[in-house]
């Protein structure tokens, strides 16, 4: 599996994770407050920032009542209709280019994910450098389908989609002749625990797939996306937001400039710590070899002296022989006078 390049940043296992800052509706309908978390992900230092396009009527109708509210107790947004929730989330598609051309100002991988066809021939004009596919649309393989031909690189969530329709997607992408795929394993509730993360599922996928995998994580914290970095995620994507405080339709299970900043150095102190399958010392360990046991002269002895219990100790540092040899030796005769805190040697020995 050959590694990924979007925008000049290379993704793969033998690279750290790409970090993901999701501004969704966190800007709270104020591109000043936009702006401003562009320039806090960079500073803590994301690799890209990510959107969603779309607008409440290429989402849903403006109804208000039987299917088109959300009756869920559980739910951030219980009580919304869906057309109210997609205008208070929306980023409008002016905003879209003025945030991308920050983006790169700063160093930013700047896309989106589009929610319909219309979505992908607008940034398309914007010249994204890919595209994410979100949980709820990944069965929707005609969207699927104009996205993976645009010869882009796609990221899919794959929150709620079984095996089988997982399948669907990811055939649908290969048969336009896209094979830049990451599949990132998702919960789809806002927010997550981590008993329902299941993120043993990002092997599996990998070798199932024959793709890259991550993780788009809507769990408070960290760990859950540092633990995916040891079973082979290549991308992390989290929500992000200026102050949890402040609101925003997806504040409650976004990070805040210092926990995104611990994320990205911390992600790639766990990918460092991967290594490889390594036994003995390593490099940093050679020096401290000298601190194990081995065998020692307890007592000052003369020529012909028996070894025993009382004058032969098992002790640091480890300059003599090892510890192993320790019932082998009792009761052998010394060649030579021997001071006390003398590391044993078969040379010691008749």
């Amino acid at each position: 599996m050959e590694n990924i390049v979007i925008d000049n940043r290379v993704i793969g296992p033998d690279q750290p994770p790409l970090i993901i800052a999701e501004m969704s509706g966190n800007h709270n309908h104020s591109l000043d407050r936009a702006l401003e978390i562009i320039e806090a992900a960079a500073k803590a230092g994301a690799h890209a920032l990510k959107l969603q396009t779309y607008t409440p009527d290429t989402m849903t109708l403006d109804l208000e009542e039987g299917d088109f509210l959300i009756h869920d107790s559980d739910s951030l947004w219980e009580g919304y209709s869906l057309y109210q929730l997609y205008k208070k989330a929306y980023t409008p598609w002016e905003w879209h280019e003025p945030i991308f051309n920050r983006c790169k100002e700063l160093g930013l991988i700047a896309f989106s994910s589009p929610f319909d066809e219309s979505a992908v021939d607008f940034l398309e004009e914007l010249n994204v450098p890919c595209y994410k596919i979100a949980s709820f649309e990944n069965t929707d393989l005609p969207l699927i389908r104009k996205v993976a031909k645009t010869g882009k690189p796609v990221i899919v969530s794959t929150g709620m989609a079984t095996l089988a329709e997982l399948d669907e997607t990811v055939s649908t992408i290969r048969e336009t002749g896209c094979e830049d795929l990451i599949l990132l394993t998702c919960t789809s509730s806002y927010p997550a625990s981590p008993e329902n993360s299941n993120i043993l599922t990002i092997p599996h996928m990998k070798e199932l797939f024959n793709c890259h995998v991550g993780l788009s994580d809507h769990t408070l914290g960290i760990g859950v996306a540092l633990a995916s970095i040891a079973l082979g995620a290549t991308v992390i994507e989290k929500h992000f937001t200026l102050s949890r405080a402040e609101g925003g339709v997806d504040s409650a299970f976004s990070l805040e400039p210092e926990e995104l900043k611990a994320l990205v150095s911390d992600s790639e102190r766990a990918w460092r710590a991967l290594g490889k399958v390594f036994y003995g010392p390593t490099s940093g360990e050679k020096n401290s070899l000298q601190f194990r046991r081995s065998l020692y002269i307890a007592e000052n002895m003369n020529k012909g002296d028996i070894l025993t219990e009382k004058n032969l100790r098992v002790l640091r540092p480890g300059l003599g022989l090892p510890p192993k040899y320790y019932d082998v030796i009792l009761g052998k005769q010394i060649k030579c006078d021997i001071k006390k805190g003398t590391p044993l040697s078969w040379n010691s020995i008749l």
